[in-house]
Parts: C-alpha cells; structure tokens; sequence
C-alpha cells in the first residue's frame, strides 16, 4: 500500500454559522454551531488515509476531551498516529466563522501543545518519515519542526510535498527541499508578492516559486481548480464539482490529503492534482472539515464522470 506520513497538528475546531462576522464589541447571533476534529495536518491525514494510502501522522496532543475527538477520527479513518500526549498543556482549538449565505470562512487557530513541536520530535520519527513514499508538512506547527522534518524526508528520497499555510516567510533554502508546494491564491501571493487571481497570474506565481527552489508548484484556485507548473508542463486542472457548496473549510486539505496519497500510488503530478481536487469536490458539499472528507470509492466515481 502507498505510505503517506505527515507532519502537522491538530485542534478541535468550533465552528460558528452566522450572517456576517460581528464587529469588535458587538454581540450577534448565530445560526448553527458545530464541534469537530480540525487542524490542516490532521485533516490532511483523514483525507490521504480515506484515499485509500497508509497514513501516519507526526504530532502532540494533550490529555484532554479534545484529544479523545482526535483519537476517534484517526481510529474511524485509519490514519495511524505517531503521537505524543502532554498533561502539562491543552489539545489545540480553532474558531472558525462560516458565511451562512456563501460557506465562506475565516478561521482563528490556537495550536496548544502542538505549537510546541520540536525538531527533536520530528527527529525521533525519522525512520517512519524515512519509509514514506510522500512525506507531507504545513506550517501551523513550528517551523523548525517542518523544516527538520523536511530534511530528514529528502536525505531519505521522500517525495516532499509543502503545504505552505498558514502563509509565512520561510528560511533561506526550505523550498529547495520540496518536489511540490501547494499554495493558495493568498499564500502563493505572500511568497512571490504576485497577485493571484486568476489562472494566468496563477501561472507567474508558479514559475516564481520554481525561480525560488521548489521542484514544482501546485497552486489551489477555489473554484478555478489548481494550477500545475514544473517547468516542463504548464497545467490548468479545472475544479470537479460534486453538487451544491455547504462549506469551503477544509477544501485545500481535503485536496492535499488527496494529492498525497494518489502521488504516493504511483500516479503521475498532473492526475494526482485531478484526484486531489475531486477529493476537494466532494469535501465542500459537506459541512465539517475532518468529517467531509471523502471515501476512495467516491472519488474514484466523480473521477469516472469527468
């Protein structure tokens, strides 16, 4: 079976449904309130594991309720965990505002224990992250972390993949250990100082993030698909959609988890980046970020239709 491992975090997230966000000193009401498994790594992780790879992810929780919620999704995904649990700190937690009209998000997260992720941590799995076939990392725990854990993967020939949210600077030669980043429109603008809003300017950002290290950028486009760029082949991969938008949260883990674990099977970047965004179509149909990630038989379905 394809091995995916990842590195990254978990919270649970506490979701809000209102109208608009309420401004600072005002009260409003809300509409819908939900408590779930969150964090990008974490749901990376479900997602890759849902994919049909073998999946172990690399974190730290606390000895809380919120991390039992953890326990119990990676149990009912398959994802195996290679984690550690700390008394002297909490599970992390996110809060999530969500547009009633447009599933539209914006999203506060506080990483607890797992803002406490050491590259000794990291060092202390090279073996397992050394037996992947795609090693996979964002940016919610430390930088550190990610970057020893990136080394490790590449001395160990690991496909990298950089999953570069949320958006920061990253150290002087970080990128050059990726074979694949996967920014957003924002994020692939913070790195480049290009603007990204459309697949043509998508196009300049990615040959950008190549002009700066990376072996090949996959920049996620919402409801434009993603762009593919390796410095061979320019591809635009349109978005597959599965039905209505109930909710854009947890979209480009939900691709990421996807385009790991078809990379790691053995498909090629461009199908893999299709798989990843049926993965992503079927997710935003569903409420929940964790909890919407798709089974392999329906993706493998949405596929087939094209």
């Amino acid at each position: 079976m394809a091995k995916v491992v990842i590195l990254g975090i978990f919270v649970a997230d506490t979701a809000y449904r209102a109208e608009r966000m309420p401004r600072m000193g005002e009260t409003i009401m809300g509409q819908e309130f939900a408590l779930g498994p969150g964090g990008k790594g974490s749901n990376q992780a479900v997602a890759a594991a849902m994919a049909g790879a073998e999946t172990h992810f690399i974190s730290r929780l606390g000895t809380d309720a919120f991390a039992d919620i953890a326990q119990a999704i990676w149990a009912k995904a398959g994802v195996h965990a290679a984690v550690t649990r700390h008394a002297d700190s909490f599970t992390g937690a996110a809060f999530i505002f969500l547009e009633a009209a447009t599933g539209n998000n914006a999203i506060i997260v506080s990483p607890g224990v797992a803002n406490l992720i050491s590259a000794a941590d990291v060092e202390a799995q090279a073996a397992l992250i050394g037996s992947a076939d795609v090693f996979v990392t964002q940016l919610e725990q430390p930088m550190a972390a990610a970057f020893r854990a990136l080394q490790i993967a590449r001395a160990a020939g690991v496909r990298t993949i950089l999953n570069p949210a949320p958006a920061a600077v990253l150290p002087e030669g970080m990128l050059a250990l990726c074979d694949f980043i996967t920014p957003n429109e924002s994020e692939a603008e913070a790195l480049t100082g290009l603007p990204v809003t459309s697949v043509e300017e998508a196009v300049l950002a990615a040959q950008a993030l190549r002009a700066m290290g990376a072996g090949a950028a996959l920049i996620t486009l919402g409801d434009k698909g993603a762009l593919y760029h390796d410095g061979v082949q320019t591809v635009h991969v349109p978005v597959m959609s599965a039905g209505l938008v109930a909710e854009t949260t947890g979209a480009g883990d939900a691709f990421n988890g996807g385009f790991a674990a078809a990379l790691a099977e053995g498909m090629d970047p461009v199908m893999a980046a299709r798989f990843g965004c049926a993965t992503a179509g079927i997710s935003v149909t569903r409420p929940g970020t964790a909890a919407s990630m798709p089974q392999r038989t329906e993706i493998e379905a949405l596929l087939a239709r094209g």
